[in-house]
């Protein structure tokens, strides 16, 4: 697909590296409740399926919970989080770079993320990125996360253009089957956070249409 009418990107592990922030704020989160910390690695490997499952799967690491325990954990989590989003955390070498191509061409942007759109706001303002989108579709509690297609298609739609004629970039196995239940061509980001292999990725999935900008793809 060499010249898509809109590209959508996922965000975490994506266009920007937000891991550090993540684990600090699990680990303060945990650190609360007396548990102890996560190293980074394992953090990364709950990243992808939004807030929620970041911090059951952090909880079911050290020790387990209960919905009372849940409830009040992920409202510590974001907490924590709200406190310090970009202390760690950046955009990935070349990004910015290939968005001012993307944007100097006139196709038009959008994130689609299972990151709360608040944080997402805040964090693209932060790094100045939200002047290259015309769509943040961040996920909701009681909403339909990827790899649901909703949100995805949510999102083309307001960027004006069919399924079919867009690109959707993401880092993540989610990312491609939200992709592939969509219906969208897909493009894999090689720098962000895989957890699970793609098998059904074909080979010329492996290479971004933002090749050519600085951005490694495999």
């Amino acid at each position: 697909m060499k010249n898509p009418k809109a590209i959508v990107f996922d965000l975490d592990g994506t266009l920007i590296h937000s891991a550090p922030d993540l684990h600090a704020a699990a680990n303060a989160m945990l650190g609360t409740l007396g548990r102890s910390n996560l190293d980074l690695p394992t953090v990364i490997s709950f990243i992808g399926n939004g807030v929620e499952v970041l911090v059951e799967r952090t909880l079911n690491a050290t020790g387990g919970f209960d919905a009372d325990l849940k409830k009040a954990s992920i409202e510590m989590f974001l907490t924590f989080y709200a406190r310090d989003m970009v202390t760690l955390t950046h955009p990935y070498p070349g990004v910015v770079s290939a968005l001012e191509a993307f944007q100097g061409a006139d196709v038009p942007m959008g994130i689609c993320t299972n990151k709360p759109t608040t944080p997402a706001r805040e964090i693209c303002d932060h790094f100045n990125l939200t002047r290259f989108f015309d769509v943040i579709e961040g996920a909701e509690q009681k909403q339909p996360k990827k790899p649901s297609p909703k949100p995805l298609f949510d999102c083309i739609a307001k960027l004006g253009v069919l399924p079919s004629e867009a690109l959707y970039v993401g880092d993540s196995e989610i990312d491609f089957l939200t992709a592939r239940n969509a219906g969208v061509p897909f493009r894999l980001f090689a720098l962000g956070y895989l957890n699970a292999p793609l098998p059904e990725l074909a080979e010329t999935d492996r290479f971004a249409y933002w090749a050519s900008h600085g951005i490694s793809v495999v």
